[in-house]
């Protein structure tokens, strides 16, 4: 479960991961996306996982060319 700027709570299933030799990256879909996987209309969320104190976060990957690059290798 993710909770966005607003407060607003979804769940999400990983898809996808990836490790690079810098960093590491999450496919996610919604659950309810997940549920009805026929659907094209599904939203693929790419996070970053960071590390800060010893706790692991993820968050957007602002870099867009990183983005996009990583967005790539997702795509199935």
């Amino acid at each position: 479960t993710l909770v966005d700027g607003n407060g607003k709570e979804t769940e999400f299933e990983i898809v996808d991961s990836l490790v690079t030799e810098n960093n590491e990256y999450f496919a996610l879909i919604p659950v309810e996306t997940a549920e009805n996987v026929d659907s094209d209309d599904g939203e693929l969320v790419i996070l970053k996982v960071v590390e800060e104190n010893g706790e692991e976060f993820l968050e957007p990957i602002e870099d867009e060319a990183l983005f996009n690059e990583i967005g790539e290798i997702f795509v199935f």
